[in-house]
């Protein structure tokens, strides 16, 4: 069961991620000034897929709270890296963000740090 409190851990942060991505996408450009930024985020705060994404947010704590009460931390943390990668690659086909070379070259970087950080 503890992976499964990993799992929902990452597809929750992702998922908040992606959805605020998503929302300040469609937003007009945020002001400079002081007084009109921060009415500008609390407009958008109110949105409900934004809320969406902090709720997921929130459970994707409540999960990893499941999760290292069940395993040593140094085990579990470098999973927290597939958000990197997941996003990462989610974003290309959702906001049409180009996956360049280097880009390509830092993912498999975080994969293979993970598999090593994740050995006995």
């Amino acid at each position: 069961m503890g992976y499964v409190f990993v799992a929902l851990t990452i597809l929750l942060t992702v998922y908040g991620q992606l959805v605020l991505k998503w929302q300040v996408g469609r937003a007009p450009p945020l002001p400079s000034e002081a007084a009109p930024m921060a009415m500008h985020l609390l407009s958008l705060l109110l949105r409900p897929w934004v809320l969406s994404g902090l709720a997921a947010a929130f459970l994707a704590s409540m999960c990893w709270m499941a999760a290292v009460s069940r395993f040593e931390i140094s085990r579990v943390y470098p999973f927290m890296a597939l958000n990197f990668l997941i996003v990462g690659f989610a974003a290309v086909p959702l906001f049409g963000e180009t996956l360049t070379l280097s880009k390509i070259a830092g993912l498999i970087l975080v994969v293979l740090g993970l598999v090593i950080s994740s050995q006995n």
